[in-house]
């Protein structure tokens, strides 16, 4: 496994990270606990030492199986990155989404990132995570009703408790950043970026760059799409999002699988598959730190972490660029 540091950090990440989203369940038709707990344990197995979740994911079930996947792993060994900002149990902010939980109740979730809450949900998520620090904390969404300084404010206080160690975001464009850099430093920017995904190129990546910090690219593989096993009319469990999903469009899937065939000489050249392919691309992209990459049992885990075992020369990763749609 390969392994990068975090720009302004002492911490040393595996290029690619455990997303914890699906094995939460929720927004993915379901999944199950022990097999998640055992696709993070696996992981760690072959180096993978990053996990990344969030409250919201199964409105806390995430962060319970990643803190019980972790209970036997020495916690220098692991870094945590996890967030704040999204809020189910409490109407206040901006509604984000109604939604279902894993119980398949009614839920309504709000961006919600005022002081009182930052410390709220970070005194959940260290109970949740069985630790008492967090090495990442970002706030998942922008808050457009609290004040950037606000919330930041709440957040050097934790990191002055030890309660976390470095600050970050997820989905901000370049001016929230530079707003909440008023308050304390930032790390890093989380945000969405895979192969039909680009358009972070255009301002948020050079950004990142000019101003050192490291990008957290997540849904590398397009939720699933860039693996080449969704094909036109492909039928999704009940309440998986990508249902409803452009990108999982009869012409969408078409046009990435027209690309994805593109690149099957590649792979198996190399030895790997389409997925690994991927995920190796996207790492070796400029800016990009790490990938997040999702996995709901442990063989869809392994064949993720494989892809920070080889590296892509210069001509494999423009003849790549040159087929991209």
């Amino acid at each position: 496994m390969e392994y990068r540091r975090l720009n302004g950090t002492t911490l040393d990440v595996s290029v690619i990270t455990f997303g914890a989203w699906a094995a939460g369940g929720w927004m993915w038709g379901s999944t199950d606990r022990n097999d998640a707990i055992d696709a993070i344990r696996k992981s760690y197995d072959v180096g993978v030492t990053s996990i990344d979740t969030a409250p919201i994911y199964g409105q806390g079930e995430s962060e319970e199986i990643v803190g019980e996947a972790i209970k036997d792993i020495p916690r220098d060994k692991v870094q945590l990155l996890t967030k704040f900002g999204m809020r189910w149990d409490l109407a206040k902010g901006t509604l984000a989404m109604h939604s279902k939980n894993n119980q398949g109740k009614d839920i309504d979730v709000y961006k919600y990132a005022g002081k009182e809450s930052v410390i709220k949900e970070c005194e959940d998520s260290l109970r949740r995570l069985h630790t008492d620090y967090i090495d990442l904390y970002q706030i998942h969404w922008h808050d457009e009703t609290t004040p950037i300084h606000e919330t930041f404010e709440a957040v050097d206080q934790l990191i002055r408790q030890g309660k976390v160690r470095y600050a970050g975001v997820c989905n901000y464009r370049k001016e929230w950043m530079a707003e909440a850099e008023k308050t304390l430093p930032l790390v890093s920017n989380q945000i969405q970026y895979s192969m039909v995904n680009r358009k972070i190129e255009a301002e948020t990546v050079p950004y990142c760059i000019e101003q050192g910090k490291s990008i957290l690219a997540y849904s590398p593989l397009e939720r699933g799409l860039l693996t080449g096993k969704i094909t036109p009319g492909y039928k999704f469990a009940e309440g998986d999002h990508r249902a409803g999903l452009p990108s999982f469009s009869d012409d969408n899937i078409v046009r990435a699988n027209n690309m994805l065939e593109k690149l099957k000489p590649l792979a198996a050249q190399k030895g790997v598959t389409l997925g690994q392919l991927v995920l190796r691309w996207t790492v070796q992209r400029p800016g990009i730190t790490i990938a997040l990459a999702g996995a709901r049992n442990a063989t869809q885990a392994l064949q993720n972490a494989k892809a920070g075992e080889f590296v892509l020369s210069d001509n494999e990763m423009a003849f790549i660029n040159s087929v991209l749609v």
